[in-house]
């Protein structure tokens, strides 16, 4: 089994589901007593520094952040690397560039996984630097699947509530509820017939396949389920 390095931090709370999401998965799998668990490098980076670079637009210094981190987590053993976030990916290339060892695109996984489900029009809920990029339709777009984001004033409001509450282990229903909101709006006046939960926090309050009658994509664990194939793929 290769060892896996996980780039965290971005924020806490969705690098801690991610490694319940992994020994969650091997349990389903092992047998009664089989205690074979993945050898797992966390990096957990400081947040306040990669946003401030998101902020100041100083591109060239958030991929040379993240490179070094990754950097490290090559050097401590790690036969495969992923990152436990989305906004990071718009990223990916100039960072896969800059390291030797193999990266697991989330972007990628899921897109595959929406091409799988035949779906052709997928919302996006994220950050705001990942709603107002273009990296998810970039990848989307080779199988002919739209992305597709709220409206400017529900991306702020996304993005203000990710930050103040789900980026803090804070889950409010009347949060999920809000945010369901924009999700049937979106529905209504876009025709969206999924939606991407395009932030690794998400998936803490949107724990069900599906709400609002579409399935919602639960980033995090297309990304587990496809981290643990490669680590086992010999």
């Amino acid at each position: 089994m290769k060892t896996i390095g996980i780039l965290g931090g971005l924020g806490p709370e969705a690098t801690l589901d991610y490694y319940r999401e992994m020994i969650r998965l091997v349990n389903s799998k092992n047998q009664a007593g089989n205690l074979s668990y993945p050898e797992i490098i966390i990096y957990s980076v400081n947040m306040g520094r990669f946003i401030g670079y998101l902020d100041t637009e100083d591109h060239a210094a958030a991929i040379t952040y993240l490179s070094g981190c990754i950097s490290k987590l090559e050097d401590a053993g790690a036969d495969l690397v992923a990152i436990s976030a989305n906004t990071p990916h718009q990223f990916f290339a100039d960072i896969s560039r800059r390291v030797h060892v193999p990266m697991i695109s989330i972007v990628e996984i899921c897109r595959e996984k929406a091409k799988q489900m035949g779906l052709k029009r997928c919302g996006l809920f994220g950050t705001r630097f990942t709603m107002n990029a273009t990296f998810y339709a970039d990848v989307f777009q080779k199988d002919g699947i739209e992305i597709v984001v709220p409206e400017k004033q529900d991306i702020g409001r996304i993005n203000e509530l990710l930050f103040s509450e789900l980026e803090l282990g804070i889950l409010n229903d009347t949060t999920r509820s809000e945010l369901l909101g924009i999700v049937r709006k979106m529905k209504e006046q876009h025709n969206i017939d999924s939606l991407i939960l395009g932030c690794t926090e998400f998936p803490l309050m949107f724990t069900e396949s599906q709400y609002e009658d579409i399935p919602f994509l639960n980033t995090t664990r297309i990304h587990v389920e496809e981290i643990l194939r490669q680590s086992l793929d010999q």
